[in-house]
């Protein structure tokens, strides 16, 4: 249904990456509001029918999930809007907060249905059985199917933390109803009267597909490392280039959906001709922008590469560094020859959570270089780093 209301509505001749993103949040919400509320006069028809709690509690679940779809499609309207004096960066951050609104709905809708559930089990009362009552279970089971499906898909295909927060809804609703239709049978077949405990078991899932959306919308606007994948192609890029010569302190700014910032530092020759390194600079930054729809600012680290002792000297203590441990990396590397000593000065990369603290590493390192040459003396800054 999704595909054919998309090429009936959703025309992609003209429009931005961003623009069909936002058509087709828009559009899936209104679908789910549709769907939503079409289950609910449907279960509670039935619930009423057949005297069930659990089945009007899932009804009433049905009704929060057309809010749910409500808050996503507003939530997608929001996030669309283009950038402005007060947000120059865009509105794509309220994704998130859509996506964070549909999870507390869905904590809401656990908690009212454990409460109703404790509620029939201290007063168990028989559910009436009912031919009509099984068929609207059954298609409320593959209609909430479905849109777990499509919510999923869209969700993986456009990266969407909100659709995902509503598929895990949709799979929820799925779950208990099918709960709520074997509760049913039981009661009906056997005059076990569980319909309270199916109720509970219901609940507790809800809670915590709640839990886990609020989870995965929260992440992101506290801020989460780039994946490893994005960071690779964002060195490959770079690196292709024959002026850069390495990069470091690449940091990713997340401003929603499609909204990327990246600063990085890229090493290049300090005999080379700063008018044409500036000119590469420029040109790697409008590649990034292109290809990988980064806004980017790259600053330039001149090094030292034609000078034999520094070059030499720097490859060793890289294999000392890597001696300490290989997840140690080593950059802006220079050497002042005085008097009496010769400093080498760089900086350290740890990764967050390294087995060393930054005063251990430095220790060791200041070690390794004075055991390499009794006249060396290590001046390094210690950093931590996602990538």
């Amino acid at each position: 249904m999704i595909t054919l209301l998309a090429r009936l509505f959703l025309k992609p001749d003209g429009k931005s990456e961003a623009d069909l993103r936002k058509a087709y949040g828009v559009l899936c919400g209104a679908a789910g509001i549709g769907l939503n509320i079409l289950l609910f006069l449907g279960k509670f028809f039935a619930g009423t029918l057949a005297g069930s709690i659990a089945i009007t509690a899932d009804a009433f679940n049905n009704l929060s999930d057309a809010g749910s779809s409500f808050v996503t499609m507003l939530g997608f309207q929001l996030a669309g809007q283009k950038p402005d004096s007060d947000h120059p960066f865009g509105h794509g951050r309220i994704e998130y907060l859509s996506g964070l609104g549909v999870s507390l709905l869905i904590l809401l809708m656990g908690f009212e249905l454990a409460k109703s559930s404790i509620g029939k089990i201290l007063h168990p009362k028989p559910v009436e059985f009912d031919l009509l009552v099984l068929a609207i279970l059954a298609v409320s089971i593959a209609v909430k199917l479905y849109m777990f499906f499509y919510n999923h898909r869209l969700g993986k295909k456009l990266n969407s933390s909100a659709m995902l927060a509503t598929a895990m809804d949709s799979l929820s609703d799925t779950v208990a109803t099918t709960a709520v239709l074997i509760a049913t049978l039981v009661g009906h077949f056997s005059g076990l009267m569980i319909d309270g405990w199916a109720g509970i078991l219901v609940a507790l899932f809800i809670l915590w597909s709640g839990f886990n959306a609020a989870k995965d919308t929260i992440n992101p606007l506290l801020g989460t490392p780039p994946t490893h994948e994005f960071v690779e192609e964002i060195k490959a890029l770079v690196m292709a280039h024959p002026a850069i010569i390495g990069i470091h302190d690449l940091i990713v700014h997340d401003y929603g959906p499609g909204r990327v910032m990246i600063s990085l530092h890229a090493e290049v020759s300090a005999a080379g001709n700063v008018l044409d390194i500036h000119d590469e600079i420029d040109n790697v930054e409008k590649e990034l922008q292109e290809k990988l729809g980064c806004h980017a600012v790259i600053h330039m680290d001149p090094i030292v590469i034609d000078d034999g002792v520094t070059a030499e000297t720097r490859k060793r203590v890289q294999a000392l560094v890597h001696c300490i441990d290989d997840q140690i990396s080593i950059h802006d590397f220079r050497m002042v020859a005085g008097p009496t000593h010769t400093n080498v000065i760089f900086d350290a990369v740890v990764p967050f959570g390294f087995r060393l603290t930054d005063n251990e590493v430095a220790d060791k390192i200041h070690e390794a270089v004075r055991a390499l040459d009794g006249n060396y003396y290590a001046v390094v800054t210690v950093e931590r780093s996602y990538t």
